[in-house]
Order: C-alpha cells, then structure tokens, then sequence
C-alpha cells in the first residue's frame, strides 16, 4: 500500500488539466470528421442523381442540374452555399457539386466538391 505525501496532493486535478483538453480537441475532431464525411455523402449522392437525370433518353443538363440542387435541399444536413455545373457532350454528361459542410470551427467552412459521369442514354435499332 502507498501512502501519498504532502508532495502529490492535487497532483490528479493537474493531470486533468492536461489530459481533458487532449480528449476534448479528439472528440471535437471526429464530430467534424463525420460531418464532412456526411457532406462528401450527400454531394456524391446529388451528383449521381443530377447525372442519372440528364443521361436519360430525352433528359438535358438543365433538368440534371435542377435535380441535383433538388437532392441537396431535401436533406437536412446543413449544407450550405451548394453550386450545381455541369458538362455534356453527345456521349457522356458530368454533373458537379460544390457545398461547404457544417463546422465546429468559428470562421472555417470546409468545402466538398463531388462529381458524377454518366453515358448518354441512346436508343438504337
């Protein structure tokens, strides 16, 4: 058994002082992981839809990009400042997806920007 001196009294309120801002800046970390994990999610997802609607038979960029920014708003994520483009040819569309996801940090708003291709959609015969 040991028997603590004079010497190491408020030695554990010091460790603490030491040790719960190490843990608190950790948990901090993977909150703000996660929310831009589920940003980059949500963007990808959008971008997917937005192309799968302009590479149907008969669907244009417009209508892509309209769905895509329609995705975005029926979350309820917190994304914010979302800016649609997109790119076509005859055979391929792109659809781009550009948001910044929530942060725990004042004055710092990270940005994802995800992209999705598809081919043209043509009926032949």
């Amino acid at each position: 058994m040991t028997v603590s001196g004079p010497s190491e009294r408020g030695s554990a309120s010091i460790q603490y002082v030491f040790i719960l801002p190490a843990l608190f800046t950790l948990m901090f970390a993977f909150v703000q992981g996660a929310m831009y994990y589920q940003g980059k999610t949500i963007a990808i997802a959008a971008a997917e839809e937005g192309a799968r609607i302009a590479a149907s038979e008969g669907g244009t960029l417009a209508e892509g990009q309209a769905a895509a920014r329609l995705y975005v708003a029926n979350t309820t994520v917190g994304l914010s400042g979302t800016l649609v483009s997109g790119a076509g040819s005859a055979d391929q569309v792109t659809i781009t997806v550009t948001t910044h996801t929530v942060s725990l940090v004042p004055a710092w708003s990270p940005t994802v920007v995800q992209s999705a291709s598809l081919p043209v959609e043509r009926i032949t015969g």
